[in-house]
């Protein structure tokens, strides 16, 4: 049990009739507390959080008289007043940070809101993540203490007109407490630096002086990073120089598909650790062994709902729908994908993030990321979400023995009716059409609606391999190498055609 998770034994409670600490409890105590903190805001003027407050269900006065806000509609109203400085907008105080985040398929950046409350909660959450590590077997408790690798962005911030902007993970480590700096690899010097293969190259030189114990960041670019090590330093694996390693805490996207490749970096098995830190804040992480998913943090700085991923609330876009149906923690049933709506300590309010998340289990607030509103395909009713495309992934590389770096998946049409497009990375000798037959034939497999729709309008499914380092380069024009970026699993809109002219001229 956590540190701060003590609570009285369960005929104790009963017996003095105290109320059960339940996850809508916590909720509606953070709702409150976020309430009362924004309360003499502009946004919480407008949106009566007084009212509120004093509301006998505040959630659902909070949901009546509160709208729901995407990136664009929250920014053009209230965000882009404190960029300009101006105080006291959706949050108490000047805002000083800002997380850069333009997701896996927008253009421009978002520029997202980071308070000290929001950094204070965050750290809480590493807190208890890190305590949690305790009550693992297969973990040594004493490599916890050793140094960790944390491959994220640069700690030399964007200055702006009065505030400072970056990667979520450069402005963690830039702020991060003084007793952090020991363990803390690559260390405040090589993370000031903005030239991401700069940044690499003096990692891969410096490795062998250092302990690690575990490494953090998104898994393409440590198992890049992985791979140059081993070669620059003529090691057989990862565990000749950091013989310590003992676990791997990544995020942002699934790391099956990224998961045979990796283990062939390593002397002995790793311990895999997920989290879900988004430049929003810390939404859920793994708590335990061999889990059936991610922890949601239901009691300390964010505010959940979950809006069914079904045609009700959603267009054929990903676009939310007016008026669409919202549920508390307590309302959510097993299995259905859900989108999130979060409220935070940063002025962050009913705001659509645009990932999709499924319950696997409900007693224990336990959630998979199943994917983006806008990252499936539908174009005739297919319903082919990122979760299924993983699974087909990861079921043909294993079927054919080869590692699968990176993949993305665009709508195309064929003659008067359409097809699916994958590009796979593989830097292996590999037979296109077998493994096109293998992803077809697993999401037949995974997905009822696409199964019926292979058989009607959707008449094609081609496939292309390409070497990783197309997917690479294509991320480097693109200014996305590094830290938190991700290669995007579905290619629309600017993206798409930006890609489209990338493969045809070898630039942008």
């Amino acid at each position: 049990m956590s540190l701060f998770e003590f609570q009285l034994p369960k005929t104790i409670a009963q017996a003095l009739r105290l109320p059960t600490n339940t996850p809508k409890r916590q909720q509606i105590r953070v709702l409150k507390k976020l309430l009362r903190k924004a309360r003499h805001t502009e946004f919480g003027q407008r949106y009566f959080f007084d009212q509120i407050l004093f509301s006998r269900h505040p959630g659902r006065k909070f949901q009546e008289l509160v709208p729901i806000h995407d990136y664009n509609t929250i920014h053009g109203h209230w965000w882009h007043k404190t960029l300009e400085g101006v105080p006291d907008v959706c949050w108490p105080g000047h805002i000083k940070y800002f997380a850069l985040s333009s997701g896996t398929s927008e253009a421009a950046s978002k520029y997202i809101p980071v308070t000290k409350d929001l950094m204070k909660g965050n750290r809480i959450v590493m807190l208890k993540q890190l305590l949690s590590l305790r009550t693992y077997e297969a973990v040594s408790w004493k490599n916890v203490g050793r140094g960790f690798l944390m491959l994220g962005g640069s700690t030399d911030l964007q200055k702006g007109p009065g505030y400072y902007a970056g990667d979520l993970s450069g402005i963690t480590a830039k702020k991060a407490p003084f007793w952090f700096s020991p363990f803390y690899k690559p260390g405040r010097k090589i993370a000031r630096t903005r030239d991401w293969n700069m940044k690499l190259e003096e990692i891969v030189r410096q490795a062998p002086s250092w302990d690690i114990g575990f490494v953090v960041g998104v898994p393409a670019w440590i198992q890049m990073c992985l791979e140059m090590i081993i070669e620059r330093h003529g090691l057989k694996h990862i565990h000749e120089i950091w013989p310590r390693l003992t676990f791997f805490v990544h995020g942002g996207v699934s790391f099956e598909p990224y998961r045979k490749g990796f283990e062939k970096l390593l002397g002995r098995p790793l311990v895999y650790i997920e989290t879900y830190l988004a430049s929003e804040g810390f939404i859920a992480y793994q708590d335990r062994e061999n889990p059936t998913g991610m922890r949601l943090v239901t009691n300390e700085h964010i505010f959940l709902e979950f809006v069914p991923f079904d045609e009700a609330n959603f267009d054929t876009e990903g676009n939310i729908l007016p008026k669409p149906e919202c549920l508390m923690i307590h309302e959510v049933e097993e299995g259905r994908d859900y989108a999130i709506l979060l409220s935070t300590s940063a002025g962050a309010w009913r705001y659509l993030i645009g990932d999709t998340v499924r319950f696997t289990d409900k007693s224990r607030s336990e959630i998979v990321i199943t994917g983006r509103t806008k990252h499936f395909l539908s174009l005739v009713g297919e319903h082919l979400s990122v979760d299924n495309m993983n699974h087909a992934i990861r079921h043909a590389g294993e079927v054919m023995n080869v590692d699968i770096h990176e993949f993305t998946v665009t709508g195309v049409g064929h003659d008067t009716l359409f097809a699916h497009h994958w590009y796979v990375a593989c830097d292996e000798a590999v037979d296109s059409v077998q493994l096109r037959d293998l992803i077809d034939g697993k999401l037949k497999e995974v997905n009822d609606d696409y199964a019926v729709e292979r058989q009607s309008a959707l008449k094609d499914v081609r496939l292309d391999v390409l070497p990783q380092s197309a997917f690479m380069e294509f991320m480097r024009l693109k200014g996305k190498i590094g830290g938190q970026h991700k290669f995007p699993r579905v290619l629309k809109g600017r993206m798409l055609e930006d890609w489209n002219s990338f493969l045809r001229t070898g630039s942008l």
